[in-house]
């Protein structure tokens, strides 16, 4: 949810974030009983070749879906959608499809190095709990989200697997922290997504999105005045999931200073292990920016 390429909805985004609070009961806390589930996209792939054979006839329903893993069942609803506009999804960007399957095929590669991310949260915020993940292939509009049955990726969109933990990482971060509320302010969604991120790096020593870290640090003082006339407000356009292009500024410079903030609350803390607890589990988020320091040189 780096490289994720957020290309969901708003709505969809939002929906899926207030599941976090509520779906870590009845996971454990041990990160040796975490599943990663790969079976889904070998049952893609049997899908589309029989899709090719055919392309007048739609596969993914009876072959993909139905059958699939709780992963499929629960990216399904706000990503995948249905077997119908998978098909269309699949027509339309077939060649694409084509050339991540190589990739999506050596993702179990990568187990020992998301699982060792796994190990790090542990050692950081002994409270986690560590549902299963699912790699699944869907509609080419999110690369990571996570539900009550778990962590859901993407794989369509992983075109360089390397960055696989970091991804991983960052959802796992999701699933951890307590979210409250409706229609969170642009201040409380950025904290959100550039905590994950934040505490994502510690535990898998990757950060990615480089288009927003460079633009945010070579834009700073402009985006903090910005950010601070806005951040009270709901309206995440030019900030977070899509910007309006009136400048040259990238998606997400949200999680970029939303990075910034939880940095800095954590440079600060004394006790580190206190300040993950602290991160994910935020009530004030007011408070947690005045604590942080980072921005008290544009706050009024």
């Amino acid at each position: 949810m780096h490289q994720y390429l957020k290309i969901i909805s708003l709505t969809i985004l939002l929906l899926t974030f207030y599941i976090h609070g509520f779906a870590q009961n009845g996971f454990s806390n041990s990160p040796d009983s975490v599943r990663f589930v790969t079976g889904d996209i070998d049952n893609f792939w049997k899908a589309f070749d029989h899709y090719k054979k055919d392309t007048s006839i739609n596969t993914f329903g009876k072959e993909y879906i139905d059958i699939g893993s709780d992963g499929v069942k629960g990216f399904t609803p706000y990503r995948i959608r249905s077997a119908d506009n998978l098909y269309k999804t699949v027509k339309k960007r077939q060649a694409d499809y084509e050339k991540v399957r190589s990739n999506t095929l050596r993702i179990k590669e990568k187990e020992k190095q998301c699982r060792a991310t796994f190990y790090a949260l542990k050692y950081l915020y002994p409270q986690a709990k560590f549902p299963p993940v699912y790699f699944v292939i869907g509609a080419y509009n999110s690369g990571g989200t996570s539900g009550d049955q778990g962590l859901f990726i993407g794989a369509e969109m992983q075109n360089n697997i390397d960055g696989l933990p970091g991804i991983v990482a960052h959802e796992l971060i999701h699933f951890q922290q307590n979210l409250n509320g409706e229609n969170p302010t642009l201040l409380q969604q950025s904290i959100i997504e550039g905590s994950a991120d934040f505490i994502g790096e510690l535990i898998s020593g990757t950060r990615g999105d480089d288009a927003a870290n460079n633009y945010g640090n070579a834009h700073a003082e402009q985006l903090c005045k910005e950010f601070v006339s806005l951040m009270n407000g709901t309206e995440r356009n030019d900030w977070l999931y899509g910007t309006s292009k009136k400048d040259d500024r990238p998606n997400d410079l949200g999680y970029w200073i939303g990075y910034q903030i939880t940095a800095h609350y954590y440079t600060k803390a004394k006790d580190k292990k206190q300040a993950i607890y602290d991160i994910l589990n935020i009530k004030d988020y007011t408070d947690f920016l005045k604590k942080s320091g980072y921005l008290n040189q544009y706050l009024k």
